[in-house]
């Protein structure tokens, strides 16, 4: 049995239907919330963790917290998780992914995390201009804003406009403004790079590439107009190049079985990345230009975890 967590219904259908063409058994458990029994078992199968870090947003802030914990406990009881709970604490905390990031040599821009709005103000004068803010945890660019100026940012900071982060740490980051207007994901899966894409910052930072977003934002380009989807358009990159190579390796020091990864070449041609996402998501305009099904790969990385199980269990009976 492949076992799914999740708590936005408007990701699933693709999942669904990958697990479906390949006749896999699937329950689904909506893990907005939830009881955790701690001296029974978990069920046998694959668990698929696909919970979001900008699940409070949609009003299931309370599921981050109990899918944390379930992942430790079906961990300790010996359960394999696709994208367990160490994937987990970096997907909820961009602090840990780029001291992460930063230990394997791989190039982040400079950041500081901050507690405290008060604090703000005054922690922004260690940085350059430009710079931007962003949500320690969340996806979708929550909490990204570009700041040209001490005096812009000092207004927003003391304005009716903040934007309170779920967890109370706001990150301050260099801005790297890319020549080419536009940033690139690289989706890994099973240890495999199987696509990158390129995405357009021009209409902002928020930017899911997902076919059915529920963010409410003008900038999600999944929308139905040729302009937001011309925002996502393949990326070709060598699987042998250093930058995804060492992706694939900080994939495999850190139990990441998918990931979707950003990074930003600036003007100075240094490639920094900035953002990993473990619940990624796909666009099917992407996906139908390079040939490969995203949530296919996934349903084909459950489909072999569970064949392996079968036969462990074979073997030991």
């Amino acid at each position: 049995m492949i076992h799914v967590l999740y708590e936005n219904e408007a990701w699933m259908p693709p999942l669904r239907r990958a697990l479906a063409e390949r006749g896999l058994p699937v329950t689904e458990h909506f893990a907005a919330e939830g009881v955790l029994d701690l001296q029974a078992d978990p069920a046998e199968g694959i668990w698929l963790n696909r919970m979001s870090p900008s699940a409070h947003t949609r009003g299931h802030g309370g599921g981050i917290h109990y899918v944390r914990e379930l992942l430790g406990l079906l961990e300790e009881r010996g359960a394999r998780v696709v994208n367990g709970s160490h994937p987990f604490a970096l997907e909820v905390s961009k602090v840990r992914q780029h001291a992460a990031l930063e230990s394997a040599g791989i190039l982040t821009p400079r950041t500081l995390a901050v507690v405290g709005r008060e604090r703000l103000k005054a922690e922004a004068r260690r940085m350059d201009t430009p710079f931007i803010t962003k949500h320690n945890q969340g996806g979708k660019g929550l909490g990204v804003q570009l700041f040209r100026d001490l005096d812009a940012f000092d207004a927003y900071v003391d304005g009716p406009n903040f934007e309170e982060p779920f967890d109370g740490v706001t990150l301050l980051q260099q801005y790297v403004e890319p020549p080419s207007r536009s940033i690139t994901r690289v989706e890994i899966v099973d240890g495999e790079l199987i696509f990158a894409m390129r995405s357009a910052t021009d209409g902002g930072f928020e930017l899911c590439p997902a076919d059915a977003c529920n963010i409410g934002d003008a900038f999600c380009p999944v929308g139905e107009t040729a302009a937001t989807q011309s925002k996502f358009t393949p990326e070709p990159m060598d699987p042998r190049d250093p930058l995804i190579q060492a992706y694939i390796r900080f994939c495999a020091a850190h139990q990441l079985d998918v990931a979707g990864i950003e990074f930003v070449t600036g003007a100075d041609g240094q490639r920094y990345t900035y953002d990993i996402n473990m619940n990624t998501n796909y666009n099917s305009d992407v996906e139908r230009a390079v040939g490969v099904d995203g949530m296919g790969r996934i349903a084909d990385l459950c489909a072999r975890l569970l064949a392996e199980q079968a036969r462990r269990g074979l073997k030991s009976a």
